[in-house]
């Protein structure tokens, strides 16, 4: 493509009636600033596209914008030594659909420290199969090891289950010898979960209400997508030295739980942030997903859209109507 060419992308306006995104011929001169251009093969849905495409929580920051928070393709030009035309390259976060044109669209310019490579063991299609849940269900794991889980401790509980994050978390873990146990509020959904890699299923109804500041011990430790009354009850159920990784809201911001589960078991709360994290972080996140994640497990999970039907799979998302991942072929 021509530096004057157009390309097709998926942007969001706003107007008096809110928040409208449809397919255009978009600009290339229209770019933001970068020194890198991606010629985008692939993109993925995200709760966080969710949010930014519906309007539910105030994720883009400036408008028009092309949404999409995860993207991978292969370099069209680049001003950086570290990538070459043809190099295959992802980005997750980042300022992507908040302040920058993200992954939604045929062509992306990013900075160059926003790239990783596409790790040799997937295609870049897998690579937005695993996407920001995958990426952030992998740093979840790392923060569990880095708080001294072994599989020999006890059950793993993952919630959000049927989820992008909760589906990943859960094929990992088992791969790496933990036994999960998965907390979905879709029972119907027992076998997948299971082939997943999952021990046990559990009705999310079992977490999701208010409880007790402590109670028995039953997790060595969690992967959490949900948040609200479900983190507050993993927190009070984690075994003494236990570690729980939060990473997501499905339930909602709040934390209605208490000190107790901290000074009395020793229990580690690991926040993960997934958009800012440093590069040699995502690097390492990438790398342990090549070793780690079963790309057959993987393609159980993947659902294939094109660009005009984004819009109604973000609505889904926020729904709980989704399961596992949704790759977006942005030139379709």
């Amino acid at each position: 493509m021509s530096e004057q060419a157009n390309f097709k992308a998926l942007l969001t306006t706003k107007g008096e009636g809110g928040l409208q995104t449809a397919v255009v011929d978009f600009p290339t001169s229209d770019l933001m600033a970068g020194d890198v251009t991606v010629a985008v093969e692939w993109s993925t849905i995200n709760y966080k596209d969710g949010l930014a495409i519906t309007g539910r929580a105030p994720v883009i920051g400036v408008f028009p914008l092309i949404p999409g928070i995860d993207l991978a393709g292969v370099v069209e030009a680049s001003e950086d030594d570290r990538f070459k035309v043809g190099d295959r390259v992802l980005v997750n976060g980042w300022a992507l659909s908040q302040t920058h044109h993200g992954g939604y669209a045929q062509k992306a310019r990013v900075p160059s420290d926003w790239l990783i490579p596409v790790p040799e063991a997937f295609t870049t299609r897998e690579a937005m199969a695993i996407g920001t849940a995958g990426y952030t269900a992998m740093l979840c794991v790392l923060a569990l090891e880095h708080g001294g889980l072994t599989p020999d401790q006890g059950d793993v509980l993952v919630t959000g289950a049927n989820g992008g994050v909760g589906s990943i978390a859960i094929a990992l873990l088992s791969k790496l010898g933990y036994r999960v146990v998965a907390s979905t509020g879709r029972l119907e959904e027992a076998d997948y979960l299971k082939a997943l890699g999952a021990a046990e299923v559990i009705d999310r109804a079992t977490l999701s209400e208010p409880g007790k500041p402590i109670q028995a011990e039953r997790w060595a430790g969690a992967v959490d997508s949900v948040g609200s009354h479900t983190l507050a009850n993993v927190l009070a159920q984690t075994k003494y030295r236990g570690t729980v990784a939060a990473c997501g809201l499905a339930q909602g911001m709040d934390l209605p739980g208490s000190v107790a589960p901290f000074i009395l078991r020793n229990v580690t709360l690991a926040g993960i942030d997934s958009v800012n994290a440093p590069r040699e972080v995502r690097l390492e996140a990438w790398r342990r997903l090549a070793a780690d994640l079963d790309v057959t497990k993987l393609a159980s999970t993947i659902t294939e859209v094109g660009l005009a039907e984004v819009p109604g799979v973000a609505a889904d998302i926020l729904q709980g109507r989704v399961r596992g991942r949704t790759v977006v072929d942005v030139n379709r």
